[in-house]
């Protein structure tokens, strides 16, 4: 309540207790935590990094507390609750609405709740519990998961402008974007399968940015930030760009995983039986 008001004091009217209540509370916890939580100003106060982290970690335990509720109270004859999925920008992610659509046909009570982020997130929140299910690009190590792999294998090319010097070609080799600013993954494991594409043209390649969501890649190609190494995700919602697939072709599958052994809900564990089917 302090970190979304900003103020000891409006916080304090909301939690119904006196200020200085709320005040020794906060001086008690930085105390046990041996660590400052908050800049405290004239007219407001701020979280500081291990102040923002304590909020993320606070959060993260009281969903994952909601969530530990809601499968303990779930219907005991018809199957019913909240499956937790995460996902990457993939073209899969239609195959995967494919199947919760077809689960829910079984179970009509259940719900989805998705989350987008990257791998290292989504991987981050599978370990922790709050997540169920991810959807997940490879490359991906499964010696802490069961997965299913999907049908259907994206493959890489080069967002660019319209207006480009590349936009009249048909494939894009190595060579061709030597000396111009690219746009990549600033996920490791792809720049390592970029570098084995590009081979010792690689050493050479401008990188102006990196990114982990592809919109956010468009958008910077749009402003002529440079060109994006990216998957075919489409780009209907951008007239000036086009995508063109790299040659030689390389292309990426996708993973539905969860964690091995686990212990889950009824309805998480229907729903891995479903798409594990």
């Amino acid at each position: 309540m302090v970190a979304r008001e900003e103020n000891i004091t409006k916080a304090a009217q909301l939690l119904h207790i006196t200020q200085p209540t709320l005040s020794r509370q906060l001086m008690l916890l930085e105390e046990e935590l041996g660590t400052r939580l908050f800049w405290r100003g004239r007219h407001s106060v701020s979280l500081t990094d291990d102040g923002m982290l304590l909020k993320r970690r606070a959060q993260e335990i009281v969903g994952l507390v909601d969530k530990t509720e809601q499968e303990f109270t779930q219907q005991a004859k018809e199957l019913s609750g909240e499956i937790m999925i995460g996902c990457g920008e993939t073209c899969n992610m239609a195959l995967l609405a494919d199947l919760m659509t077809s689960f829910r046909e079984q179970h009509p009570l259940v719900q989805y709740n998705i989350y987008s982020a990257t791998a290292e997130d989504v991987k981050e929140r599978l370990e922790s519990g709050l997540l169920d299910v991810g959807l997940l690009m490879e490359p991906v190590e499964f010696d802490r998961y069961d997965f299913v792999r999907m049908p259907y294998r994206e493959r890489w090319g080069v967002l660019t402008r319209h207006d480009s010097p590349l936009a009249d070609k048909e494939v894009i080799k190595p060579t061709d974007l030597l000396n111009l600013p690219l746009i990549i993954s600033r996920r490791e494991q792809v720049q390592h399968e970029l570098a084995a594409w590009f081979g010792p043209t690689y050493e050479h390649l401008q990188i102006a940015a990196t990114f982990n969501l592809f919109v956010n890649a468009a958008i910077m190609v749009k402003h002529h930030v440079g060109t994006a190494l990216c998957l075919d995700l489409g780009t209907t919602l951008y007239d000036s760009l086009r995508f063109i697939p790299l040659a030689p072709r390389l292309e990426t599958g996708a993973v539905l995983v969860w964690k091995k052994n686990l212990v889950a809900s009824r309805v998480v564990s229907a729903f891995v039986n479903h798409i594990s089917a």
